[in-house]
């Protein structure tokens, strides 16, 4: 059944605030972030879905910019494995929207119970996790309705620019004022680009989603969402990865979209990935990367310019939309989709 517009599209347009909201709240909190990452050497992330993705943001912007070394976690060493670290020396990052997935719950719990300081990002103030982490960082994105993850996504990647801050990186907090401005541009934006990206990705069966560095969490996190409301078979992978085999399965049936920031180390990458896939005849899309990316892309969907940290916050929006208005297009309700709730539980 095709809907002429969702909860979904209404909750991305309230991502500015949500940011705002977000940023106002957990700004005040640096001191006690600092006062953690004295006693500590090393951040352990313990996520699942779009919070893991959101981890991917948060592991390359701690080890970029904090010179501290960052890695995601994998929550069965706990509740299956039940084994036991070292971790006197780590901060347990846990990350989870509602803050009541129950492995989330219980492997901050097991990481405290082996020396670990913990932190809590969640949207949920009254969830066990923000009861038991030693500092709850509450995003502030409000209720969120639909299933697929948008506002309490976005919000996740600016509690973890926060998180960094507070650990000393080397980053202007001010440039989180641009976010929420530049979000606010994207909207306002005529769509004819993202228009015509749907109306070509309507026939495809699957399509590979990739970037590299900070914008590597965006590729994932695009690829989920196609995969969750569209039902793609989508690939989100690093484009370092996708040249070491997976570039054979970008092909004139196979559209690529690449997202990058508008500027940084892995925007050359991603410009020369794009002309190689349409040396390919694949489809090309880009979502940011500035002129040069453009320039490279069949259709792009720029985003403003933004420092590459906080350019992940930017740069899901149009995956957002396009994932929204490709589910409509295709039938599909985007609030909705088939075999998932909204707090998914896993053992």
């Amino acid at each position: 059944m095709t809907t002429t517009t969702s909860v979904m599209r209404s909750e991305i347009a309230e991502q500015p605030e949500a940011l705002r909201r977000t940023f106002a709240e957990l700004l005040p909190l640096r001191g006690e972030i600092e006062a953690l990452g004295h006693a500590t050497k090393h951040v352990l992330f313990i996520a699942r879905g779009s919070s893991d993705n959101a981890a991917v943001y948060g592991s390359y912007l701690l080890q970029a910019h904090t010179g501290r070394l960052a890695t995601l976690g994998s929550p069965s060493i706990a509740t299956a494995y039940g084994a036991k670290i070292d971790l006197s020396d780590v901060l347990a990052v846990a990350i989870s929207q509602s803050g009541k997935t129950e492995e989330i719950v219980e492997t901050m719990r097991w990481a405290a119970d082996c020396g670990a300081r913990t932190v809590g990002v969640t949207n949920g103030a009254d969830s066990p996790l923000a009861a038991e982490a030693d500092v709850a960082l509450v995003t502030r994105a409000g209720n969120e309705l639909a299933v697929p993850a948008t506002k309490t996504y976005n919000t996740q990647l600016a509690a973890l620019a926060v998180l960094a801050l507070g650990l000393g990186a080397d980053l202007d907090a001010g440039e989180l004022e641009l976010v929420p401005e530049g979000i606010e541009q994207t909207l306002a934006a005529p769509a004819d680009a993202l228009e015509e990206i749907v109306e070509r990705m309507v026939a495809v069966q699957g399509a590979v989603i990739s970037g590299r560095g900070m914008a590597f969490s965006t590729a994932l996190e695009a690829a989920l969402k196609l995969k969750e409301a569209c039902y793609l078979h989508a690939m989100g992978l690093s484009y370092a990865d996708l040249l070491h085999g997976p570039i054979a399965v970008v092909d004139p049936r196979t559209p690529a979209l690449l997202v990058a920031a508008p500027s940084g180390p892995t925007l050359d990458g991603t410009v020369a990935l794009a002309e190689r896939a349409r040396s390919a005849g694949a489809p090309v899309f880009g979502f940011g990367g500035g002129s040069t990316l453009a320039a490279a892309s069949d259709l792009s969907v720029p985003i403003p310019d933004v420092p590459e940290w906080v350019s992940p916050m930017n740069l899901i929006v149009p995956a957002q939309l396009l994932t929204e208005r490709l589910a409509r297009r295709l039938g599909y309700n985007p609030d909705v989709p088939r075999g998932l709730n909204k707090v998914t539980q896993t053992s």
